[in-house]
């Protein structure tokens, strides 16, 4: 079952992510230094699924410690959840265990947040017996979540999958006010002496649920693929019933008004798309007391993998070093859009990431630096960038490979371990989110070499990196003001901890030896 999956994630994402906007021009930084209030570990983010935090052979109610040594190099998780795991029949829900493949979803959300990681449910793809009736060369577990034959343009055809998002968000949200009598699990068993599931209300362990993945998959077809108006539709009945008209026990804010819905991340990085979407609310649900569009969803989300399609008329032939593609314009695009069309919405992330193997996404060898520390570099410098730009989070594909180094398909060596050993990008951001996880970007003070200043408080680390992929360096005189001392933490393969030395500054001038992997100078 777990190859199946992950093989359908590498032809799903191969197709959804090969092309990108050109864009206007290539910038290093485009950063308007406006401080944010996002730590930092928030981009620091990874697809997951369930199995990567239980050992299935020992038992699959128990973390694995081994695992979870982990999951802790990051700083929030996008579940991939599949729908029939918690409605394996029509209308029976479980969620621990799940009748579909055994998962104990309580046991991993109160570990995840004991452990404060932040967890992103992206609820996707369609159980069997919704696609029963389709043609037998047309059943697909990511066809669109309706029935066969019903309109995709209408709220009500989503009035399944907007049900059991009612379910999830009851069990996992915080709203205790919620009539029991609107939730219901499955307590039939699987066999003598299995768990039963019990209906349980305001768990409050899950924030975000994100409704489905890529919904604009182009490359699948008519049963798959939606407009930006069948989206908008799908997340109309998903997140409120369609404003309460499909039911009180129907729609993710009808279970829990305080859960914040996510867009289904976009396989196009394309604003307008979210543009439609926010037009047929405005036709469709109209418009808030305060004049604003009422609209299905809290967060705007989309994917991008930063790469050389941009030079190549949208054909991705290697990986590209982040600030020197196009994905710093892109962000900036969704940005002002967001900004225009929906003031207060974050803009998130929520697919990136580099190969180590033979593929077009692939982090080149540079130097001495082996493929495997270029990945390392390079996004943990995509997560520098993201939060130089204003984007509110940042979540890499994803912890496993989804095929091997030795597999030539896009994404299919992205994972950051092997066998559990991390890899250095692992490394990177677990010693990063130790160091910095709890600070703020705060502004950019130079752009080659780029530094960027985080502060928590009145502690004031700096960021400084190459914005290159050649192995350049440079020397360059950081000013401290009033410091007599400071601390220069250094990335370290296969460590838990950053190296940290301090050292005198004299006059408030600090010299610094500056190269593509970002160095961090603290302040004391």
């Amino acid at each position: 079952m777990k190859k199946i999956i992950k093989a359908s994630l590498i032809l799903l994402l191969f197709c959804a992510c090969t092309k990108s906007q050109q864009p206007d021009n290539v910038e290093i930084t485009n950063s308007d230094n406006t401080p944010s209030s996002i730590p930092f570990k928030k981009y620091l983010g990874v697809n997951a699924f369930e199995w990567d935090f239980v050992n299935e052979q020992v038992s699959a109610s128990v973390i694995d410690e081994q695992r979870m040594a982990l999951i802790k190099s990051f700083g929030g998780i996008r579940h991939y959840l599949d729908w029939e795991r918690m409605e394996a029949a029509e209308g029976k829900y479980t969620f621990n265990p799940t009748h579909n493949g055994g998962s104990y979803y309580d046991v991993i959300y109160q570990r995840l947040k004991a452990e404060d990681i932040e967890v992103l449910a992206c609820i996707k793809n369609v159980p069997k017996w919704l696609v029963k009736d389709f043609p037998e060369n047309e059943r697909a577990t990511d066809n669109s979540p309706i029935p066969f034959g019903l309109d995709k343009s209408s709220p009500q055809s989503y009035i399944s999958q907007a049900r059991m998002a009612f379910q999830f968000a009851a069990r996992y949200g915080s709203n205790k006010n919620l009539d029991p009598a609107l939730v219901s699990v499955d307590p039939s068993l699987r066999w003598n002496g299995d768990t039963k599931n019990e209906a349980k209300i305001a768990l409050n362990l899950i924030k975000y649920v994100e409704c489905s993945n890529e919904p604009d998959k182009w490359w699948r077809g008519k049963q798959a693929q939606q407009s930006a108006e069948e989206f908008a539709a799908n997340m109309s009945a998903f997140y409120d019933g369609h404003k309460g008209t499909l039911g009180k026990n129907v729609g993710v804010k009808n279970a829990d008004p305080n859960m914040q819905v996510v867009m289904g991340g976009l396989g196009a990085a394309n604003p307008d798309f979210v543009v439609k979407m926010i037009n047929w609310c405005k036709k469709n649900r109209g418009l808030n007391a305060n004049g604003t569009v009422n609209l299905c969803f809290d967060v705007i989300n989309y994917h991008l993998y930063s790469n050389d399609s941009f030079l190549n008329g949208g054909n991705a032939t290697v990986g590209y070093a982040p600030e020197l593609s196009d994905i710093g314009t892109i962000a900036d695009k969704f940005l002002k859009m967001a900004k225009a069309e929906a003031p207060g919405l974050q803009v998130w992330l929520t697919e990136t990431g580099y190969d180590v193997g033979k593929t077009p996404q692939r982090a080149i060898p540079i130097g001495n630096k082996t493929s495997y520390i270029t990945q390392a570099d390079w996004n943990l410098r995509t997560a520098l960038l993201y939060a130089r730009h204003g984007i509110s989070r940042c979540m890499f594909y994803m912890l496993d490979d989804a095929g091997g180094i030795e597999n030539k398909t896009q994404y299919s060596s992205s994972g950051f371990h092997d066998d559990f050993k991390p890899r250095p990008s692992a490394d990177y951001l677990l010693q990063t989110k130790k160091l910095i996880g709890e600070y703020f970007y705060t502004s950019t003070l130079n752009n080659d070499p780029i530094v960027d200043l985080y502060k928590n408080g009145s502690k004031q680390i700096f960021v400084l990196t190459i914005p290159d992929q050649k192995g350049r360096t440079t020397n360059y005189e950081l000013n401290l003001g009033d410091a007599k001392k400071a601390i220069i933490h250094s990335l370290q393969v296969g460590k838990n901890e950053m190296q940290h030395q301090t050292v005198d500054v004299v006059n408030g001038k600090l010299n610094v030896n500056v190269t593509e992997t970002p160095i961090f100078i603290e302040k004391i």
